[in-house]
């Protein structure tokens, strides 16, 4: 599965003709076919949903919320955590009613956990309603499998374990909004103990400059003001070429127009000072970082795999708050690693409490069958885990509190993304911090920035009220 494989613009041509039969075979029915693409996970996943939607719409197809409609299910699906799993065979299981009702339903489950063997031959063994299964590498030829799914009436399984793939070019839909995610790499190097994104998603590899610019700039040209760059890690962009994450940075600075840059994620092993110089000497790239430690015992790290150390990760979250002042920092941890103990517990917790991070992303422990975590002695009963994942929580809510509510009397610029579901707040955005803020002010400004004064917060968000419009 090594290697990296750049798919041709002949190829992906190709595809586009798949799509044109596709779209001519439901003319000729004289139906309009309507899809559903679930997609769980992380922000790759949805960058993946995308293009998906991208290839269905220009095959035709239309779009819904409800497998009753639809005439293609599609599950884009995660590995990464055991209960994301379940979900998505719980709802498989479901879509056999749904299949009942319309036997020329088509049912597909792509994305990290179809790449998985185990889960494959389950879904082949166990789930015959679902039509079509293929892995991240396949992606790109998604018209092409449909196309033998409907034109062949049988089964067809995409899921060979091959070498990662590049194809610039594919279409996108993307949702409506402010926001929008751009894959700058793919795949990961780093082989976490814990993780089993390598094995699904194959090894690291990086676009070009070239054909990030173009996206980003496209993006901005089209009105999108918050724009997420995505990697399994992000620091590692580019390894072993004269074009580094951070001069990606700065080379995407350069872009003219009003947006933010945001970035997910990044690894401690390979962020650096250049980073953090490169993100305060920018203009458009937020003031944010989401910097996962996983771990605050240098034992529990090495058994991660992580390599690095406490003391490293301090040092690093040093360095960006002497480049940053006013930094907002965030970051993942787990709790419960096989063989961690209560001691070792109380260093994440501790390291949590010194750093004082704005929000964290909390996990306990979910053995990944295939990963080198799985088969290490776990003795210690989940409930165990629960309380120390609960005493957890609770220095990070308490640190979380405070830090918004010394945001009062503060005003931020926020960028409007919608109408907030509290009536006592007419609005939602988020700061360049990507702190969520509900705050009064009118629709116009939807789509925009503006400064919002803090009146009030909660533990998750920020409140007040529209202030003084931007020049």
């Amino acid at each position: 599965m090594n290697g990296t494989r750049q798919i041709t613009q002949a190829e992906l041509s190709r595809q586009r003709e798949y799509g044109d039969a596709i779209r001519r075979l439901f003319a000729e029915r004289e139906a309009h076919p309507v899809a559903l693409v679930d997609t769980f996970g992380c922000q790759q996943n949805v960058a993946d949903g995308e293009r998906l939607a991208g290839m269905l719409k220009n095959m035709g197809f239309s779009f819904t919320d409800d497998p009753h409609e639809a005439d293609l299910v599609i599950l884009n699906t995660c590995a990464v955590r055991e209960h994301a799993e379940q979900r998505v065979f719980g709802n498989l299981g479901a879509l056999t009613h749904t299949k009942r009702e319309n036997p020329a339903q088509i049912i597909a489950l792509c994305g990290c956990m179809a790449q998985e063997p185990r889960v494959s031959e389950r879904v082949k063994q166990s789930y015959s309603h679902v039509d079509l299964v293929f892995g991240p590498h396949a992606l790109w030829r998604f018209p092409e499998l449909l196309w033998e799914v409907c034109t062949r009436r049988k089964r067809v399984f995409a899921v060979e374990q091959e070498a990662g793939v590049i194809a610039e070019g594919m279409p996108v839909e993307r949702g409506a909004g402010v926001r929008a995610w751009v894959s700058i790499m793919y795949g990961c190097d780093n082989f976490c103990s814990y993780c089993i994104v390598p094995y699904v998603r194959g090894r690291e590899r990086s676009r070009t400059p070239e054909a990030v610019e173009a996206e980003v700039r496209e993006l901005v040209e089209a009105g999108y003001k918050d724009i997420t760059l995505l990697g399994q890690n992000v620091n590692s962009y580019g390894r072993g070429t004269d074009c580094d994450f951070s001069t990606l940075l700065a080379r995407l600075d350069k872009i003219p127009g009003q947006y933010w840059i945001r970035f997910m994620s990044s690894h401690p092993r390979d962020a650096s000072e250049k980073l953090f110089r490169t993100m305060a000497d920018s203009e458009h790239v937020a003031r944010q970082l989401h910097l996962p430690f996983q771990s605050g015992n240098n034992r529990v790290l090495h058994e991660m795999n992580r390599r690095y150390t406490r003391e490293r990760y301090l040092s690093l979250i040093a360095s960006a708050r002497e480049a940053m002042p006013g930094l907002v920092l965030t970051s993942d941890v787990i709790i419960g690693f096989p063989g961690e103990t209560e001691a070792e517990a109380n260093d994440t917790i501790s390291l949590v409490d010194e750093v004082g991070f704005h929000a964290l992303f909390t996990f306990l422990y979910s053995p990944r069958p295939g990963t080198k975590a799985a088969s290490m002695p776990d003795p210690v009963p989940r409930d165990e885990k629960q309380r120390w994942f609960d005493k957890l929580l609770a220095v990070q809510n308490a640190r979380s509190t405070a830090l918004h509510a010394a945001c009062i009397g503060k005003t931020f610029r926020v960028l409007v993304d919608g109408l907030s579901d509290d009536p006592a707040y007419t609005l939602t955005g988020r700061t360049e911090g990507n702190r969520l803020v509900r705050f009064t002010g009118s629709p116009t400004l939807i789509g925009g920035f503006t400064n919002v004064t803090i009146t009030g917060n909660t533990t998750w968000s920020l409140y007040g009220e529209a202030a003084a419009p931007e020049a």
